[in-house]
């Protein structure tokens, strides 16, 4: 990732405390060529994500076709998945999007946007979502209605 996503990714998880803290895995993305086909490319980088996933954690994929919501809902989700007691995994796919059987094992499936959004800018949208739903759920006045 370049230099301005980490800072900033460390910025926004660096504000979270101890028990909202983020552990950022980096599946490698499969090499594109024309060798193989985008399903293929998929597969391949679905086993890496399955393999980085924590045992038994609560599988959420950050989909086009994913759930809509507010920040405000965000909170809440993020309240929940704290109550459940397992570890959140929080899928951002490759450059063509999850495998289908990652698609399927998902617990939840999110939405960030109708736009189309660079993999680096999602991890920066990610990290200050989070962190904005965590000020919501703990009074903190970062975020303004």
């Amino acid at each position: 990732m370049p230099a301005w996503v980490n800072e900033a990714v460390n910025d926004y998880s660096g504000r979270l405390p101890p028990e909202y803290q983020i552990e950022w895995r980096e599946v490698r993305a499969e090499p594109r060529g024309a060798s193989a086909s985008a399903a293929v490319w998929l597969q391949r980088e679905g086993e890496r994500i399955r393999a980085a996933l924590p045992p038994a954690a609560w599988r959420v994929i950050l989909d086009e076709r994913g759930r809509d919501m507010d920040t405000r809902q965000l909170a809440q989700r993020l309240s929940g998945w704290r109550e459940r007691g397992v570890p959140v995994a929080i899928v951002i796919g490759g450059p063509d999007g999850i495998d289908a059987t990652i698609r399927q094992e998902a617990d939840e499936s999110l939405r960030l946007s109708s736009l189309t959004l660079p993999h680096p800018l999602v991890r920066v949208l990610l990290a200050e979502q989070l962190f904005r739903a965590w000020s919501i759920l703990s009074g903190h006045p970062y975020h303004r209605d």
